[in-house]
Parts: C-alpha cells; sequence; structure tokens
C-alpha cells in the first residue's frame, strides 16, 4: 500500500483587495484510493494502461479547486492511496476514513461495495470513478455513493442512438471470453433490444494466435458465418483482440463497441465547449492525454469544490446534499451542465462518439426526446433502476 499527500496551501487574497476576515476559512479534505491491478496479457503492448491513470485527473481537479478556493478563504488537500492486488481494500478505506469524510474510489464493483457498507462510511461521500457496472446504479446503489463515471450502459445506449440515426438497423456481435467482456456484450445487447435494433448473431472470441501475423486469415473466417449485419460490435474490455477485427470482416462493414466507433466518458479528440484548454492543461500535468477514469476522478474533485463554493461547507452530508439538489451544476467542458441524478447518484453527462483522430458525434443526439432531459436518455433512467437507497 502507498499513501501520498498533496496540498495546495491557503493564497492571500488580500492582493486583489477582498477582506478574508469576512470569510469563514474552510479545509476540504479529500482521500483518492486507487485499487492497483495487475493486467491481463494481451495481443499487443502498443497502449499500455498508465500507471498513473486516475491520479493525475484527481490532481488537476485539486489545482482548479485550489485555484477558485484561495478567493474564498478555502484550502484543499488531497491524499493517494494505492492499494495492491493481495492487500485489504476495506481496511485502507477504513484508515481514509478515520481521517476524512470525502474518498473518491477508483476500484472495481466489489471494493467499492465493500466501501460503501463500511459501518465508518455511513456519514460519508464516496465518489464511484473506477466502475461502471449498471449495478452499482440499480438494486445495488447505495445511498452515500454517486458515481462520476458513467455507467456502461450510458455508454451502450450513446451508440445505440447513433445507429438509429443512421438506420443500421441489424446488429451482430463478437465478444471477448473474459467475465468483463461477455458483462459488456450483454449490456450492448441489452441496450439494442432497448432501442428496438434487431440483434443478430453472437460469437464469443477465444483465439490465442498470434493476430498481428494471422488477422486476415483468421477474421474473415471468423466472422463468415455472422450472416447479414449494418454494423459489428466488439465486446473487448481488456483491449486485446479488438483492433485486429476493423478492416478484416467478410463482410465489409463497420466496427463499433470496443473498436472503430467507440462510446467514452473522455478522448483527446474532444476539443469543443472549452475542452481543448482541459486537455492542455492535463497533458501539461501528465504528459499523457485524460482517459476516461482521469476525467472520472477530476470530475469528482470538480464536484466537491463546487458544493463547497456554494455551500461554504465541507461536511458530506452538506455536501451531498446539495449535489442532489436541483441547484448544483458542473461546467464538464461537455457543452451542457453536469448534474447528479437524484434517484441513484449518477453523474450526468454527454457521451461522447469517437474513433481514433475524430469526434464523430455527441450523445443525446437529436430527436431523443426525455421529459426531464434528454441525457435522462443514456442509461438506467427512474423507472427502470430499481434503486431505492435514495428515497429518503
Amino acid at each position: 500500500m502507498k499513501t501520498s499527500r498533496l496540498a495546495c496551501a491557503l493564497a492571500s487574497v488580500l492582493t486583489v483587495g477582498i477582506a478574508t476576515s469576512a470569510m469563514a476559512e474552510v479545509a476540504v479534505n479529500i482521500h483518492y484510493l486507487k485499487q492497483v491491478l495487475e493486467t491481463p496479457p494481451t495481443l499487443s503492448n502498443l497502449d499500455p494502461i498508465p500507471e498513473d491513470l486516475g491520479m493525475v485527473g484527481a490532481e488537476l481537479g485539486l489545482q482548479d479547486n485550489s485555484t477558485t478556493g484561495r478567493f474564498l478563504g478555502q484550502t484543499y488537500a488531497l491524499t493517494v492511496t494505492e492499494v495492491y492486488e493481495g492487500e485489504d481494500f476495506a481496511e485502507a478505506v477504513r484508515a481514509a476514513l478515520a481521517e476524512t469524510d470525502l474518498l473518491v474510489l477508483d476500484a472495481g464493483t466489489d471494493q467499492i461495495l465493500q466501501a460503501a457498507d463500511l459501518p465508518e462510511a455511513a456519514g460519508a461521500l464516496l465518489f464511484n470513478s473506477g466502475s461502471g457496472d449498471a449495478a452499482l446504479r440499480g438494486t445495488g446503489c447505495r445511498a452515500r455513493l454517486l458515481h462520476t463515471l458513467p455507467s456502461d450502459a450510458m455508454r451502450a445506449d450513446a451508440l445505440m442512438q447513433f445507429f438509429v440515426t443512421r438506420r443500421w438497423d441489424e446488429i451482430a456481435l463478437i465478444a471477448g471470453d473474459r467475465p468483463d467482456d461477455q458483462a459488456w456484450a450483454d449490456t450492448l445487447e441489452a441496450s439494442a433490444r432497448k432501442f428496438g435494433l434487431s440483434f443478430g448473431a453472437r460469437k464469443t472470441w477465444v483465439f490465442d494466435a498470434d493476430m498481428r501475423r494471422n488477422a486476415s486469415q483468421e477474421v474473415p473466417l471468423f466472422t463468415q458465418d455472422l450472416g447479414d449485419y449494418d454494423v459489428l460490435l466488439v465486446a473487448d474490455a481488456a483491449d486485446d483482440f479488438a483492433r485486429y477485427i476493423s478492416y478484416n470482416t467478410w463482410r465489409p462493414r463497420p466496427v463499433a463497441g470496443s473498436e472503430g466507433l467507440r462510446p467514452v466518458a473522455w478522448h483527446r479528440v474532444v476539443e469543443q465547449w472549452g475542452a481543448a484548454q482541459l486537455q492542455s492543461r492535463f497533458e501539461k500535468l501528465a504528459e499523457r492525454p485524460m482517459l476516461d477514469r482521469d476525467y472520472a476522478a477530476w470530475a469528482a474533485m470538480r464536484a466537491i469544490g463546487e458544493a463547497v463554493t456554494r455551500t461554504g461547507a465541507a461536511d458530506a452530508e452538506t455536501l451531498r446534499s446539495f449535489m442532489l439538489s436541483p441547484d448544483f451544476e458542473l461546467a464538464g467542458f461537455k457543452g451542457a451542465p453536469l448534474t447528479f441524478r437524484s434517484w441513484n447518484g449518477q453523474l450526468r453527462q454527454p457521451i461522447p462518439l469517437v474513433q481514433e483522430r475524430a469526434l464523430v458525434a455527441q450523445a443525446p443526439l437529436e430527436g431523443f426526446l426525455h421529459q426531464r432531459t434528454e441525457l435522462d436518455t443514456l442509461g438506467l433512467d427512474q423507472p427502470e433502476s430499481g434503486c431505492t437507497a435514495f428515497d429518503n
């Protein structure tokens, strides 16, 4: 287990002529806990997972909060703990809760539930920046747990809206054989049926050969019996084989999901709505582009900062109540204000649909309407969520 601490000191606001004597100073301590797992072997090493994934997003959020906070009598401190495979994640959470009631969790579903169910967390405010599992927003929701990472259902629905718009009605799917591949495939299939699309053949990818040499021979044969379809979905959560599918299929069709057209929380090709400025600041800090979990950690930090600024408080109960109220909005550089769903704690946000070198579209797409907000056409809406923990 490795722990480090970052702090941004309160700068004097007398230099800009604001009297601090009228302000109540607020100290905000946040703990970011990251579960560090050994990544499974993949066919390619071209895109290694950054060791600081998520952590730099939290650090940038700390800087942004402190930029505003220094004029309002607010100081922010961030403690980062990495919990390695085999170590006790729940124990690390207990230690963090002994110091603060504001936690950002970059971990898997099981670890997040362990944290949320601890007696010590009963009065805390936890943010999920690492798991897209829809169950955490559904029947497995927890009242003290908010989600800044989009759910897998939100990302799948974004894709299906695009398919409906393009009239790509017939879908085939290839999924890896790992549990997370199959879970992503199940989510894509459920979303396709939700939007009335025809879901055809589904095959499981079980090859262990070197596709860098054999893709042009193996993939056409593997996809030959999928029948006809408008678009081929690929579910490859580990980024193992998906890159070898495009341009090698038996039928010349677009590829989407884990390759080709991808639904993401964030990507370097998002440049509108001031996003280029966020990208630039992140790359200066990390020397790499911002990724989904970086954005989710940044959004969690900024949600805290925005709530502290608006309420003047730093306790979990006050911040949670404000975040779930109609008065909360977060500028997330996505073209629409981000807000939390009051029934399950999910941060509403547009979903970019990207290919590697360009933004193709951003969901929700035009024509998908909702009585509350079009953002609620993505993911579990209130009637279908099954979450009751937020009822009171």
